[in-house]
């Protein structure tokens, strides 16, 4: 088994691809230069990954974001307000200060996409 240095606790993928902050289809923007920033700002890089992808699917619902941790997978959609993206920085911030990923806020729930979930 492969190793790295780091002890990373999970990896965030936010879509920006094909629909998702296609603002010229009228989806809502995904504020992906603004979470880049404050990802590093905060210095969760090492520890919590995030990457801006292209299209992850599925495109029935904007602004997918996919939360990858040992355990498994969590899939969200319909994130499309700032202060969502906001509580996901913040979770990500405790999560990294708690060495694990921690329960999602109770405001994500009617966005958890199955079968998934």
């Amino acid at each position: 088994m492969l190793e790295t240095k780091r002890r990373v606790i999970g990896q965030m993928i936010v879509c920006q691809g094909c629909c998702c902050g296609a603002t010229q289809k009228d989806r809502p923007a995904v504020p992906a230069d603004w979470l880049k920033d404050e990802w590093r700002k905060r210095g969760l890089l090492k520890r919590f990954q995030l990457t801006v992808s292209g299209c992850v699917g599925p495109c029935d619902l904007p602004n997918v974001v996919v939360l990858n941790s040992e355990t498994g997978s969590q899939w969200l959609g319909h994130i499309t307000q700032l202060d969502q993206y906001r509580s996901l920085l913040e979770w990500a911030i405790r999560s990294v200060d708690a060495g694990h990923l921690l329960e999602l806020p109770r405001e994500f729930e009617n966005h958890l996409m199955g079968p998934w979930r």
